[in-house]
């Protein structure tokens, strides 16, 4: 990446920088113009395959060692090529138009002649850039007012974010005057922390010179959305520099699984083909010029490794893309790297997102809890009616405290109760009420009278808001809100008036927030806090139903939060406010400081109620789950949000099962206790993990090993907290690890890395943009296809290749075995049995049709294969292509090839041609018969395949009299011939397979009977 360091960046000055930055310009593309060509030929030929027949080709130049004409060569050759150099070129044009896109947008920038225009491209370090509600393409610090971000596609969090602006700039009249003013920002140099930054902010030309600290809050990272309001930003990073940049890794060319083994097959067969050669030279006692003789004999057995199976393979993967496109049941899909579609067939470790992929990411309000009484759904219009009747009864005398800190603590009637509850949730949180024009009402006009229908709440948390809308729907509004104070409107239509005299913002570490609010009609000052159960529990007063009821709302997959409120005078709030102020001054230790201050207020709190949020899954998220469990896929869930809303959502999805333990790992920081909490893990059997980003950190740092061999044992791991790069990191461990093969599926652009490093990457098109799905190999439009398309189309994809690829295996065997058994009958002289066209013919329009349908073979029907996906778990030991398999199909082949060679020259009359005609007729029918044998469930195209080439060979007889005798083939002579022959070759297997189906038939054949 280039060493990177601190720059000084003075506003609206690009030319006064003091090092060279890069240009803000995203590419995605493997190749450029010049090394397209060398780079895709280079991958071809890195094949062993494909320099084998290369070199091969080559060879036929050479006057000693021709075996014919050329064309059997180079044809087959240069077809292979320019089909596969044709598919790299159109995937690499779409490539480089959808970067040119991104790098087109245009963006308003501020310079002395006013706001020009300027592109994506464009735009330097230094610039100041006006953003407003649209994607914004790099770091800035804000200038007019706060203002509210998106991050979900950085960091995977859907809440907004709320950003400050640096305060002196805000004194300024317009815009225009920050190019006036005399100011720099200096920064640290780039890297990939999403989290965190570290600057200052310098005014020169003022009277003292201002120096101010900047913060994240001071910030807005590319690739995030602004969510309300416009912002004026100085340019900092660009390009490569930028944070979502150094977080996504360069896109691999993925190689399958399945090509390698296939790879790895021919390596032995080309070692096979070099031992045929030297045993028969040696067969010939090394006479004359024996070196020759090898070359020779090496061309002529070359069809032991079958250039047609690169072909096959590539377009029968072609066919399978083609098929998931074109699938009802999946609607919407779209294959984007159509090499690896048999991957999908044997996938060990799925790797996903949460929020967007499993959820929906939209929060309901599902239940209130006030400890005796609970409201849920359908008796909502019962809290209406209370809150209703608490400000039309208490309204008359307001002016009197109700008697709440009273001594005589009477047990408050429920009405009141619930008023107390829905008055604290609309009170505790962080929501602005923002209004837009809605086309009739001005936004000035809605803001003066509190229009509804204009209304939109803006929040750090999607949880924030369905509280404050249930609030709402309940008869209390939220209708305003500044820095300092807060209004409610009533059933009635009464505005209520708050002023906001503190605010403790939620933190990772505290789990909790608070509010400390005086109510202007009254004056009295109340303290509301709320939180998760775990923190809350040892805050409020002692009850007996908080655990018990925080453990029932859990298990329906609810997000639960405590809220409390505690009345404080006047006197103790003066107090607590001296002692707050005097923290916050200190230089050491001010977090802990400030922590201790808030702490002397939570203390003996009222217990109000529990709420219970919802985040809607993701339709039938259940059911695939189950599915992708019983095929053995071990299921990760990779997610950049909190550990508690991920343990929840993994409970809610039945990620982890109802009776399952979960061991909640404890955030470690160093070697010792990272070696301690692993042990205590290691003693739990069968339990899901849940470990945070940090701690995860922590342990791949100094036990890597010990960790990933614990982790993959669980039946579900949940890393909350993730970064890009950690997820990315993960699924490379897994690969390492395990050797399996892995899947990640995602919606955001904080899943990119992951999808692109894991071997097959599946991209679901959500709310949270496209930029995943155009990374990943298949898309899809809903979670719930992924079943489908790994327990039918990977399974199918996955055995059909395997059928595909042995059986022309089996083809090039069978043809080099008789070359073998002829040569060898005729004093090993290194003559080809079949000549020129023969050659070409028995490996395309002969026997290609046929061997081609194979593709379109299926052992059991699509419903089956997703009622029953344990048929999948058969496939995730590599059987459908094994050395045995291999070994079985060699065997066949040497059988097949030496019965049809011996039997020609056992039976024929006077002449040689009568050998060709015989044998070449046997071989053609015991190909098309094999084909049939391996069938499992036959289509029409399949039949239509075999009959073609059958009336494709009878037809071309006619043209074939240089190698066939015409007349000799009209015989009843060469008709009973042929016909035994190839029953002795076939039958046998027929009856093999007949007993093998009787006493040990495969698992999908139970099914199907």
């Amino acid at each position: 990446m280039g060493d990177f360091r601190p720059r000084t960046v003075w506003l609206g000055h690009p030319e006064k920088r003091e090092q060279r930055y890069p240009r803000n310009v995203i590419n995605n593309q493997k190749y450029n113009f010049f090394t397209f060509l060398p780079a895709v030929l280079f991958n071809q030929f890195k094949y062993f395959f494909n320099l084998y027949f290369l070199l091969l080709a080559c060879s036929q130049f050479v006057k000693e060692l021709r075996l014919g004409a050329l064309y059997t060569y180079w044809v087959p050759l240069g077809l292979v090529l320019i089909i596969t150099i044709m598919r790299e070129a159109v995937e690499e044009i779409r490539c480089y138009l959808r970067d040119k896109e991104m790098n087109s947008q245009i963006y308003s920038k501020l310079s002395t002649r006013g706001t020009v225009k300027v592109k994506s491209s464009g735009i330097q370090v230094g610039d100041l850039i006006i953003v407003e509600k649209v994607l914004c393409f790099h770091l800035s610090i804000s200038f007019p007012g706060s203002c509210f971000l998106r991050t979900d596609q950085l960091d995977g969090e859907t809440d907004w974010k709320l950003r400050l602006p640096v305060a002196c700039t805000q004194r300024l009249p317009t815009a225009a005057d920050l190019l006036q003013i005399r100011s720099y920002v200096y920064a640290e140099e780039p890297n990939i922390d999403i989290h965190n930054f570290i600057g200052t902010f310098t005014r020169e030309d003022g009277d003292p010179p201002v120096n101010e600290s900047l913060s994240i809050e001071n910030t807005l990272w590319a690739s995030t959305v602004v969510a309300s309001g416009t912002v004026v930003g100085v340019v900092i990073y660009t390009g490569k520099e930028l944070r979502s940049v150094m977080n996504t890794s360069n896109p691999r060319h993925k190689v399958g699984l399945f090509d390698l083994e296939v790879n790895c097959l021919t390596k032995i067969l080309f070692g096979a083909l070099v031992v045929v050669s030297l045993v028969m030279v040696a067969l010939q006692h090394f006479a004359g010029r024996w070196y020759l003789q090898i070359f020779r004999f090496l061309l002529l057995f070359s069809h032991i490794v079958p250039i047609s199976l690169r072909v096959n393979l590539d377009m029968g993967k072609m066919v399978f893309s083609w098929m998931i496109k074109k699938d009802s049941k999946i609607p919407g899909t779209v294959v984007r790297a159509s090499t690896i579609p048999e991957q999908l067939g044997r996938i060990s470790y799925l790797l996903t997102d949460k929020t967007g992929t499993l959820t929906q990411n939209e929060m309901v309000f599902r239940r209130l809890h006030l400890g005796t009484v609970a409201y849920g759904m359908d008796s909502m219009d019962e809290v209406q009616s209370h809150v209703f009747s608490a400000y039309t009864q208490r309204w008359p005398q307001r002016n009197t405290p109700v008697g709440e800190a009273s001594a005589t603590k009477v047990r408050k009637t429920i009405s009141s109760r619930v008023h107390e509850a829905v008055k604290a949730i609309a009170l505790v949180h962080n929501v602005t009420p923002v209004y837009e024009s809605n086309g009739v009402t001005d936004q000035a006009e809605a803001e003066q009278h509190y229009e509804d229908t204009c209304r939109v709440y803006q929040a750090s948390s999607p949880d924030e808001v369905s509280l404050v809308q249930w609030t709402e729907s309940v008869g209390l509004t939220l209708v305003g809100r500044d820095q300092s104070s807060m209004q409610l409107r009533t059933p009635t239509g009464q505005i209520l008036n708050f002023t906001i005299l503190q605010i403790f913002p939620f933190t990772y570490e505290s789990k909790r927030m608070g509010i400390i609010v005086r109510d202007e009609s009254t004056g009295e000052i109340t303290f509301y806090m709320k939180g998760a159960d775990v923190v809350m529990a040892g805050i409020v007063q002692y009850n007996d139903w908080l655990e018990e009821e925080c453990g029932n709302m859990a298990r329906e997959g609810l997000r639960v939060l405590v809220v409390s409120k505690k009345s404080l005078t006047e006197e103790q709030y003066q107090d607590f406010e001296a002692r707050y102020v005097q923290a916050k001054l200190s230089v050491h230790d001010r977090s802990l400081k400030v922590a201790t201050v808030i702490e002397s207020l939570e203390m003996e709190m009222e217990l109000l109620c529990l709420t219970g949020v919802e985040d809607q899954l993701q339709t039938d998220v259940r059911p695939t789950l189950e599915i992708l469990r019983n095929a053995g896929i071990k299921v990760w869930m990779l997610t950049g949000d909190k550990l508690e809303t991920a343990t929840c959502t993994a409970k809610n999805a039945h990620l982890i099962t109802r009776n399952q333990d979960i061991h909640i790992f404890r955030p470690v920081t160093t070697r010792g206790e990272a070696h301690l909490e692993l042990n205590a893990f290691r003693r739990k059997h069968d339990c899901a993990l849940v470990i945070s980003g940090d701690s995860l950190e922590v342990c791949l740092k100094y036990y890597e090993y010990e960790f990933m061999e614990l982790a993959c044992q669980c039946p579900a791991v949940v890393c909350c907290r993730c970064t890009p790069t950690q997820k990315a990191q993960i699924v490379r461990l897994l690969q390492e690890r395990t050797g399996k093969l892995t899947c990640a599926v995602g919606d955001g652009g904080n899943d990119v890395s992951m999808i692109q490093e894991a071997d097959c990457g599946v991209g679901v098109e959500g709310k949270e943009g496209k930029q995943a799905s155009l990374a990943a190999d298949f898309s899809v439009t809903q979670f719930k296809h992924l079943g489908r398309l790994l327990m039918v189309h990977g399974r199918n994809s996955y055995k059909r290749s395997a059928a595909l690829s042995q059986f022309v295996i089996h083809r090039s065997l069978c043809i080099s075995t008789m070359q073998a058994v002829f040569s060898s009958v005729f004093y090993f002289a290194s003559v080809p049995l079949y000549q020129g066209f023969l050659i070409i013919g028995y490996s395309t329009i002969y026997t290609m049709f046929p061997v081609f349908s194979l593709v379109l073979d299926k052992d059991v029907k699509s419903e089956v294969a997703m009622l029953y996906p344990e048929l999948y778990k058969d496939l995730l030991k590599g059987r459908p292509l094994s050395f045995k398999t291999f070994l079985i199909w060699v065997l066949i082949s040497i059988y097949q090839g030496s019965i049809i060679m011996y039997g020609a020259l056992l039976l024929f009359e006077s002449e040689f041609v009568h050998i060709v005609a015989i044998s070449f007729t046997s071989l053609i029918l015991t190909e098309l018969l094999m084909v049939a044998l391996t069938i499992q469930t036959w289509h029409w195209l399949m039949i239509v395949g075999e009959l073609l080439s059958l009336a494709c060979y009878v037809a071309s007889l006619v043209f074939l009299h240089e190698f066939i005798d015409v007349h000799f083939i009209t015989t009843v002579s060469f008709l009973w011939k042929v016909t035994a022959i190839t029953l002795v070759s076939c039958l046998p297997l027929y009856i093999l397979k007949y007993l093998r189906r009787r006493f040990s038939p495969p698992n999908y054949s139970k099914l199907t009977s």
